[in-house]
């Protein structure tokens, strides 16, 4: 196992897409568990999605900080070149976890040009405030940047047809622009790492869910529609599997990565990449029969619910690939810890959620 050589308490921590379903836990977490960190989150609460879940997000936030100097939240876009360096300028944190991205592979067909702002400009920008972090390094206490964390996906892995999916894999061959375009920060931040040594791990996350979850996610969809009484579409005929990652898995992990700043590899780049996944893909017949279950369960969908009704079986979209199966032995090895929520308890955990935020009476 690596030892941890960044002491979070006490830390100035910056979150880029701090009213995101990752980002948000990844808040109340760091609060919760570390004493004097200041987080600064930035976030543009754009209407992707609705923005009520993501007031939501910020309202638990508040729920659990102790103080103003905990949390702040900087309403923008990181995209704004401006906007970036002077929260640098002015916070001057000392971890960067940049979750600001716009996500979704089949959105990625159909609106590029959020992908490009975001994902390649907005990162672009967090790369180089990291790089002029170093400036002045000798000249007060603030010595820049002592590590940055990113996310990259499980997209990257595209076509490949070796499962589970390696870190030591080679990624290259993206099927949707989303993948291209995190497969791009992998590659800028290795070349940031190599020419102004910029300690930085990717983390490719594989299909995130949970309360207050992105409603663009199958899980989140598939409940909206059987709501409303129309009928689900299961791609490739249901022959697709998923590795369904708890988000309470997902924090972990960015936390055990946060506190441990990597050394130089074998090509002398302070740089890593890692899965979290849950290392167990679930074929997607089997993920929607839990799901109505527990949707049932939680008083969500009526008892009598017919479901074979409600679910059409359809051919594969543009952008999707079939399995998605995450390699976590680099995770283990060097942290001892790997996800393994199992699905029905993270399914049962949103359907409560669900209930509670869409069905109050």
């Amino acid at each position: 196992m690596l030892e941890k050589n960044i002491n979070l308490n006490n830390k100035r921590i910056l979150v880029t897409g701090a009213a995101g379903f990752i980002g948000a836990n990844l808040v109340m977490e760091l609060v919760k568990r570390f004493e004097g960190c200041r987080i600064l989150g930035i976030d543009n609460l754009n209407d992707y999605y609705d923005v009520r879940i993501k007031n939501y997000r910020l309202d638990e936030i508040a729920a659990v900080v102790r103080s103003d100097e905990q949390f702040e939240l900087v309403r923008g876009n990181i995209a704004d070149r401006d906007l970036v360096d002077r929260v640098f300028a002015e916070f001057k944190p000392e971890v960067v976890v940049n979750l600001a991205a716009q996500g979704g592979v089949r959105y990625s067909v159909e609106n590029p040009d959020v992908y490009v702002e975001s994902n390649l400009i907005g990162f672009y920008n967090i790369l180089e405030a990291c790089r002029h972090s170093y400036d002045n390094k000798d000249a007060g206490e603030y010595k820049g940047v002592l590590h940055l964390v990113y996310a990259s996906s499980s997209s990257v892995y595209g076509s490949n047809k070796k499962i589970p999916y390696s870190v030591e894999d080679k990624v290259d061959n993206p099927v949707s622009l989303y993948a291209a375009t995190k497969k791009s920060n992998e590659l800028m931040a290795h070349a940031y790492s190599k020419l102004y040594d910029i300690p930085s791990t990717g983390l490719r996350f594989f299909t995130v869910y949970g309360p207050a979850g992105r409603p663009d996610m199958a899980y989140f969809g598939f409940t909206n529609k059987l709501i409303a009484g129309d009928t689900i579409k299961i791609f490739n005929y249901g022959n697709c599997k998923r590795d369904f990652t708890f988000v309470d898995d997902i924090v972990e992990g960015v936390i055990n990565v946060m506190s441990t700043a990597p050394s130089e590899n074998e090509n002398g780049v302070k740089y890593r990449v890692y899965n979290i996944g849950n290392n167990d893909p679930v074929n997607l017949l089997d993920f929607v029969d839990i799901l109505q279950q527990e949707l049932v369960s939680a008083g969500v969908l009526p008892g009598d619910f017919d479901f074979e009704s409600h679910k059409e079986l359809v051919p594969m979209q543009p952008g999707d690939v079939e399995v998605t199966y995450a390699d976590v032995t680099a995770l283990y090895e060097d942290f001892g810890f790997k996800p393994d929520t199992p699905l029905r308890e993270g399914l049962r955990k949103f359907a409560k959620w669900y209930k509670d935020f869409y069905i109050k009476d």
